[in-house]
């Protein structure tokens, strides 16, 4: 079987995610330590017993969703079951620092002050109540982004996430996403509805952070990735270190391919998907592009045992 491990984004994460982890393997336990002494905090108290609101936090939750997948990853490792054995890794928006750094492109403790930078980058980029996202289900991409043409009138609205073939989400001024809101339902929808996020990512109107994250990256060692790392800006895997760097930038402004992602994997010979940290969002994502291939979460001592069969 051929097998690819992909990677959380934001929205994942949950108060307690990879403690137990982290109390049943030593080298999970070291990956949190790392992202604490990177950031100069201590980050793992707050996943583990902070309250949702400081979790939530962008800034908080980047670094926190890719220490909890690092310290999976670690925990699979532990067990003999290398990155390498992974045909491809790839991440949903902050999931591709995780998925850098599984793959050994990236430090850990480099992923973690550059999420910390991307997160707030990206919460200072634009006022709160300036901008908003919304999840448009039922349409396809082509469908959204005609939409998202319309309700714009001059100003930014866009897909900023192609999720699945029946869930794109739209990022913009929060009036022009208001409006393609009301307008998706008599185009066909099934639902539409605004997200609880801070900022709209992945849209013109993250150019800010994207020239922050620029200059953050610019100081930061990349290797070539052990295994090849699925990119969401082009949905193809990529290599070159100095791609790679080019890559995250335009990531900030640029939508993420997801469902694109998934069907070269898928399309390149990969039978089975892992998704690697908290939640279950990308397996869901993953039966809806690609019905032939098998999905399992790893985010628990139990789920590593499972895979060890």
């Amino acid at each position: 079987m051929s097998r690819a491990f992909v990677f959380p984004g934001q929205g994942a994460q949950t108060v307690g995610m990879g403690r137990a982890l982290a109390e049943a393997y030593p080298a999970a336990r070291a990956v949190f330590q790392e992202v604490d002494d990177a950031l100069g905090e201590p980050l793992s108290a707050l996943i583990w017993e902070g309250s949702i609101e400081d979790l939530t936090l962008t800034a908080n939750a980047q670094p926190a969703l890719m220490a909890t997948s690092l310290a999976a990853m670690a925990a699979l490792e532990a067990e003999g079951i290398p990155v390498e054995s992974a045909a491809f890794v790839a991440g949903h928006s902050l999931g591709e620092y995780s998925a850098l750094a599984a793959a050994k492109a990236l430090s850990v403790a480099d992923a973690a002050r550059l999420l910390r930078a991307r997160g707030t980058a990206m919460q200072a980029a634009v006022p709160v109540g300036v901008g908003a996202m919304a999840a448009i289900l039922g349409l396809d991409l082509e469908a959204v982004r005609a939409l998202a043409a319309e309700a714009a009138e001059g100003q930014v609205c866009a897909a900023a996430n192609d999720n699945d073939p029946a869930q794109v989400v739209i990022s913009g001024h929060a009036e022009a996403v208001g409006r393609a809101v009301e307008m998706a339902k008599g185009r066909g929808a099934k639902r539409a509805l605004l997200l609880p996020v801070s900022a709209p990512f992945h849209c013109a109107l993250m150019a800010p952070a994207a020239e922050a994250m620029a200059e953050a990256l610019g100081s930061v060692a990349l290797a070539a990735p052990v295994v090849p790392v699925v990119s969401n800006v082009t949905a193809a895997p990529v290599s070159d270190p100095e791609e790679i760097r080019r890559l995250l930038v335009a990531q900030i402004t640029g939508a993420v391919r997801w469902r694109e992602s998934v069907a070269a994997m898928a399309g390149a010979g990969v039978t089975e998907i892992w998704e690697i940290g908290a939640g279950k969002a990308l397996s869901g994502m993953v039966r809806r592009i690609a019905k032939d291939v098998s999905v399992a979460n790893v985010g628990t001592p139990e789920d590593v045992a499972a895979r060890l069969g």
